[in-house]
């Protein structure tokens, strides 16, 4: 959904007790005002297709295949300004122009899953949306779109975590859920994904897609990064894939290839997760990942977390599917620091 190039928002540790509670109250009358009893009124449902569709068998394959001595796979970035970082990690691997080309439809998928400020470190980060964004735009895309399936209602997700605002200032346009973009899969082999309604509707035109998440810890997942932000296609009631939460993420990452992923631990949500909802449950990790490789990306997120591959076990289960390299290093990936 939406992600906003506003000014450089303090970090976790800049904020006081008073500064914090004032944001809180902000964030709540943004609430009332964007959502009214939306919140309280929305459909856990979520969206579903209408009756009689076709069942699609996935979202497609945008990846780009690297050219002959190609920049490589992965930047592994650390440093504290997201946009200087996302140039960075992009630029490392090629630039923007190595994966969107002019006249390009893209296509955003952010996190934007609960109504809640940025500075709580729950959803994608604004300024992190808004670099990608821009470079797409600059790159020649004739357009730039950002989604997400929220959990809360979604009009207030994105104006409150600052995304709505900079999709906007960054030029791209917004795509909130309605049921006419939601179309039944059945993923080939899956088990859980057959005929479920996705957000099918969102890729009409899409020609590159761009997966930009935060790192957070998870409770049921034990982490929630690239991979988990898939879970934002689906409609439907689908926290009963809650049962078997692994699977779920290893089938959907059987569910499209990304162009590029762009994973944000420059501050990640170490505990509570996925919510949060106190500065407390953040830690400044200084990083950001520039990936083709969504299971590598988030195998890099697990480190951030003080975790290992074994706490978070679809990952695994997502290479063994073919989805990626859980072993980062193989990508050889390029280390920059944007404060040496």
């Amino acid at each position: 959904m939406k992600e906003s190039a506003h000014d450089k928002k303090p970090e976790p540790g800049d904020l006081n007790r008073r500064d914090f509670l004032k944001r809180v109250g902000y964030a709540s009358a943004v609430a009332l005002a964007a959502g009214g009893l939306g919140l309280t009124l929305y459909d856990s449902r979520g969206p579903v297709p209408g009756e009689g569709q076709k069942a699609l068998t996935g979202l497609g394959d945008f990846a780009v295949r690297a050219a002959a001595g190609s920049q490589g796979k992965m930047a592994i970035v650390r440093g504290t300004n997201r946009a200087l970082m996302v140039e960075q990690g992009i630029k490392a691997l090629g630039g923007m122009e190595a994966f969107i080309r002019k006249g390009d439809r893209v296509l955003i998928k952010v996190n934007a899953a609960f109504a809640s400020p940025a500075s709580l470190g729950a959803t994608t980060n604004p300024d992190t949306l808004a670099a990608v964004a821009g470079l797409c735009l600059k790159a020649g895309a004739a357009q730039v779109a950002v989604t997400d399936n929220p959990i809360n209602n979604p009009d207030s997700c994105f104006e409150i975590s600052g995304l709505a605002q900079a999709a906007q200032a960054s030029g791209a346009r917004l795509v909130t859920p309605r049921a006419d973009l939601f179309a039944p899969v059945s993923l080939p082999g899956g088990k859980l994904l057959q005929n479920w309604p996705v957000m099918a509707g969102a890729f009409a035109g899409i020609n590159k897609v761009i997966v930009v998440s935060p790192v957070k810890d998870h409770q049921r997942a034990g982490a929630s990064m690239t991979l988990k932000n898939f879970y934002g296609f689906l409609g439907g009631r689908r926290n009963v894939f809650h049962q078997d939460i692994n699977g779920i993420i290893t089938e959907l990452s059987q569910l499209l290839k990304p162009t590029l992923c762009v994973l944000d631990g420059t501050v990640s949500m170490i505990t509570n997760g996925p919510t949060g909802g106190s500065l407390s449950d953040l830690k400044d990790t200084g990083t950001l990942v520039v990936s083709t490789d969504p299971v590598a990306a988030d195998a890099v997120g697990v480190e951030l977390l003080g975790r290992t591959l074994a706490n978070v076990p679809y990952i695994q289960m997502a290479a063994k599917a073919g989805a990626g390299q859980a072993d980062y290093h193989q990508l050889k990936p390029v280390l920059i620091d944007t404060k040496a």
